[in-house]
Parts: structure tokens; sequence; C-alpha cells
């Protein structure tokens, strides 16, 4: 399955220990980020992570260009619902787009905590078929 990964600045550590606790399940995975996110992923897991542009660079409409053409399965965006950015719409646009073409969606820990277990349970092989 390809899984987007997405982490506001201030949720940037918390994703790093969410990836290192779940590496060995994300490693069976391909996985696929904003630039920022991707390297910091890459440096404390050793997984291989596609990069797009950091995400106020664009790279949040590339991961929903991806996403539109159903190229992603899940995203996992930790979000700062309380220190809003200057890219908000972009934020918008992907949970819009997740909603629109059925993607699983987490936007918190407890939500990614649940994807991940269902991921790995296989509860999220619908997404094969529905491609």
């Amino acid at each position: 399955m390809n899984i987007g990964l997405i982490a506001h600045d201030a949720k940037k550590i918390l994703i790093q220990n969410f990836c290192i606790a779940y590496r060995g399940i994300l490693s069976k995975h391909n996985l696929y980020a904003t630039g920022t996110t991707g390297r910091l992923i890459e440096e404390v897991t050793n997984l291989n992570v596609h990069k797009y542009l950091a995400g106020h660079l664009g790279g949040e409409q590339q991961m929903g260009s991806s996403i539109e053409h159903n190229l992603i399965d899940m995203v996992i965006f930790l979000r700062d619902p309380l220190n809003p950015k200057s890219h908000e719409p972009d934020v918008d646009n992907v949970v819009r787009l997740c909603d629109t073409h059925n993607i699983p969606l987490a936007t918190n820990l407890a939500s990614a905590e649940l994807l991940i277990k269902a991921l790995e349970r296989g509860d999220l092989s619908w997404r094969e078929a529905y491609k």
C-alpha cells in the first residue's frame, strides 16, 4: 500500500517517533511524504521515503494530486490545529480530497495508531480492489 505522511512543524518529532514505533509495519509499504517530513523520517528510521517538495513549497499539492489520481491508499497527517499556517488552504485541500476519494485519513496520533493497526491486520485490503 502507498502511505502518505505529512506533519506540521510542531508535529515533526511526533511523526518521527510514530515511524520509529511502527517501523516494522511501515517497512512493508511504500511511503510518500512532504519533503522535510520525509527527510526527518528517513534520518531516524532508515526507511525509504519518496519525498515531494516541502509542504509550503507545494508538497501538499503534490500529495493532493497523488490522492486525486488514486495513488495513495491512506494518509497520516499530523496537524497542528492551534497554530494555522499561511498555506492552510492546502491543508484543507488534502483533507477534502481524502474525503472525496474515500482515502482513510488520520489527523492525530490516536487515529494514526488505529489506522496503522488496521493496516497490519489487513483491514485496508479493500483499497486494492478499489483501485
